[in-house]
């Protein structure tokens, strides 16, 4: 991991996002779960990439939360072509 991803990914959501597009959130937090589910790492290195997924998931989750908002406000503005 970069250090800047990594520096980022203790700060909030807002942070890392600066650092991490959704893509590139969501592909990382997909391959930390296939990690994950394989098993065979110790229980630090377990314990360091359900950290990191939980950081991931935020990031994907402040994502689809602006995307959400904007979609919401797009959707409230007066259409024009009535």
């Amino acid at each position: 991991m970069a250090d800047a991803e990594q520096g980022a990914a203790a700060g909030d959501p807002a942070e890392v996002e600066s650092v991490l597009g959704y893509e590139q959130a969501r592909d990382e937090l997909i391959e930390v779960v296939r990690s994950l589910e394989a098993g065979g790492t110790t229980l630090e290195e377990s314990l360091a990439l359900w950290e990191r997924g939980e950081e991931l998931a935020k990031v994907c989750r402040h994502w689809l939360e602006g995307a959400r908002a904007r979609l919401d406000a797009a959707l409230a503005e007066p259409s024009g072509n009535a």
